[in-house]
């Protein structure tokens, strides 16, 4: 009985223990233990969720990363650059052996679609959209790494080219053109480059990347705007030439530079000059030859002691030994394109001539090839002008802002050019070659004017004898040298 008790006892005092009121809002004891026991779980279950959704987070990061290209997919990568270079380097030789053979720059065009195939690239307006759409995602994930083993430049990365050109700010824009904008950037080694960012128009920044990069990548002249390297990274499509620092022709023609031009007549027979040996490098120096194809006053950048460098190949074309001509799409710049091309669609070089006669004469006149705000007879640059020399008013011809005028014979000399380059029938305009030693020659085979006059019978009007003409020609343009010149 006694221990008994005593266990009865104990149980009351320990079940009271439990059940005593505690200083917590007066709650009891085992519900405060209860409680603490069900917070300490909440907080575990809380902690163990937080480290679960954190590692998924950090799963569907990379995730996106792999997804875009920027990690994963090397080997795709590498494989997929290693046949672009492949076709790069072997493509001057195929398109030289094998005439029935399409190279990308001699591609068909069309405005919808353009797609990879082996062997060139083809346009084609009927293709499905899913052809198109792992098109452009071959180009978008061999972008990031394509071209960087060419051979030739140095590829800049996008960031690079964004520090170089403060985020292509439009302070830094020196040009703008259809196909993309051009930027003044300084590298991180203080040298100033132009930086042109080409328009992302459905394949045609990346058609126009393809184009100079294939035209001009590994050409050097003097007389041609050199290109240093290149940017491709996903849409983005860059190219970086060298800077020239002294604006371009036709800002110096058409600009307001006072009552004067500091072009004079020696200046512009330099430009023009140069701007010769450059078309006449890429016609007759190079294999496969290159058709510029946009020959105009805004494309010829000139340097401080005015040495002219030809410039923006996005539209030029390769054309083979082998081949008179190729047939494409006509584009170009209106009052620059030729007749012949413009009616037939047929290029060769004798189209980057006629732009050149038409160049030359606007670097006589200072007057652009088209222009609307004057009468009715001068609209036209070369209509003008031929009517101009063949009432032998030569002299009249001449830029009023040139403040000495040129010799009689020099002004001959040229216009004769002139006319030659813009002759109708394109067999009998000459290579840019004989162009380059006719602005060259002191003293020009003005005793074979016969044969000359007798070309130019398709372009001059027939006003006057033949021997009047030569006559003319020998009085250096005429005995209208006194009349008033009109620009």
């Amino acid at each position: 009985m006694a221990v008994s008790g005593e266990n009865s006892s104990s149980g009351s005092s320990s079940s009271s223990f439990f059940t005593s009121k505690t200083p917590i809002l007066g709650l009891q004891l085992y519900i405060v233990i209860a409680a603490t026991v069900v917070i300490m779980v909440v907080i575990f279950v809380l902690i163990f969720l937080f480290l679960r959704l954190n590692r998924a987070s950090k799963r569907r990061h990379n995730g996106v990363k792999s997804s875009s290209g920027l990690l994963p997919l090397v080997s795709e990568v590498i494989r997929e650059n290693k046949i672009s270079d492949l076709n790069e380097i072997s493509k001057v030789n195929r398109f030289a052996k094998k005439e029935d053979e399409t190279i990308a720059i001699l591609r068909k065009e069309t405005p919808e679609v353009i797609e990879v195939v082996s062997g060139g690239i083809k346009g084609s307006s009927g293709s499905n959209e899913s052809s198109t759409s792992r098109s452009d995602a071959s180009s978008a994930i061999s972008g990031s790494t394509e071209s960087s083993n060419i051979g030739w430049g140095r590829w800049y990365s996008l960031k690079e080219l964004e520090m170089a050109t403060s985020g292509f700010c439009a302070q830094n824009v020196i040009g703008e053109g259809g196909y993309g904008i051009v930027f003044r950037g300084v590298l991180q080694d203080g040298s100033v480059v132009a930086v042109k960012k080409l328009h992302n128009n459905k394949g045609q920044a990346e058609k126009e990347f393809r184009v100079e990069v294939e035209a001009i990548g590994k050409v050097r002249h003097k007389n041609l705007a050199g290109l240093l390297g290149y940017c491709s990274e996903g849409a983005h499509r860059i190219l970086v030439y060298e800077y020239i620092d002294n604006g371009n022709l036709e800002q110096w023609l058409h600009g307001d530079v006072g009552p004067v031009s500091p072009l004079t007549w020696e200046i512009r027979m330099k430009i023009a000059t140069g701007t010769a040996r450059g078309l006449a490098y890429l016609h007759e120096g190079l294999e496969p030859k290159v058709v510029h194809r946009d020959v105009k006053s805004s494309n010829i950048l000139l340097d401080r002691k005015w040495n002219p460098k030809v410039s923006d190949f996005g539209l030029a074309k390769l054309l083979g030994s082998e081949k008179s001509y190729v047939t494409t799409r006509v584009m170009g710049t209106f009052g620059y394109v030729s007749p012949d091309y413009a009616c037939t669609g047929m290029l060769n070089e004798g189209s980057d001539v006629y732009s050149f006669g038409v160049m030359l004469m606007e670097i006589i006149t200072g007057r652009s090839p088209v222009d609307y705000s004057r009468p009715p007879g001068e609209m036209n640059l070369v209509d003008w002008f031929k009517g101009m020399v063949s009432n032998r008013r030569g002299e009249e011809l001449v830029d009023p802002l040139i403040e000495v005028q040129p010799p009689p014979r020099s002004l001959k000399r040229v216009l004769l050019v002139c006319l030659r380059c813009i002759d109708m029938d394109a067999n009998k305009r000459p290579k840019m070659g004989q162009i380059v030693h006719m602005l060259e020659a002191d003293e020009f085979p003005f005793r074979s004017e016969p044969r000359l006059v007798q070309e130019k019978d398709s372009l001059i009007p027939r006003l006057l004898p033949t021997n009047r003409v030569q006559l003319a020609a020998k009085d250096g343009m005429g005995d209208d040298e006194q009349k008033p010149r009109g620009r």
